[in-house]
């Protein structure tokens, strides 16, 4: 397991695509990258403070429900649910693909990821790229972001 953020950089959402369907148990974590989280491997509740047992992040594993649908809406989705983040957490959070096994569940119910193999950089394209797919749906829908008040 490699800390080095020296990794490969997808540039496109079909890239991205065609890492999901040729990989399994891909995960997408929006972080300051692999040479930080791996030093611990834990991310904390941000609200109490605990540490939990793996790195905080969402699948990018396809559901069995889905049957067929277009991946690529699939995977704009997942990335587009989060692209709220750098905002929220500092300019320097960005999104990668690690590859790794659940150990539980965070207090959001995300998974918790050990076993970490980073795979990849997400270029920030990829996520406007993602922002256009989800928008060209039929029905409306927002990143997941609480309002606060």
């Amino acid at each position: 397991m490699s800390g080095s953020d020296d990794l490969p950089v997808v540039r496109t959402l079909a890239e991205l695509t065609g890492l999901v369907e040729r990989h399994d148990s891909l995960y997408v974590r929006w972080s300051r990258g692999p040479a930080t989280d791996l030093a611990d491997v834990s991310s904390t509740d941000d609200l109490t403070g605990v540490p939990l047992p793996g790195l905080s992040a969402n699948p990018l594993d396809v559901e069995e429900w889905w049957q067929g649908r277009p991946v690529e809406v699939w995977v704009a989705r997942r990335l587009y649910d989060y692209a709220h983040l750098p905002h929220d957490k500092g300019p320097d959070v960005r999104p990668w693909v690690l590859q790794g096994r659940e150990a539980g569940r965070g207090p959001d119910n995300e998974p918790l990821v050990e076993d970490v193999r980073p795979m990849s950089w997400i270029e920030p394209g990829v996520i406007d790229e993602a922002r256009a797919a989800v928008e060209r749906q039929e029905n409306s829908w927002g990143p997941l972001r609480r309002g606060g008040r």
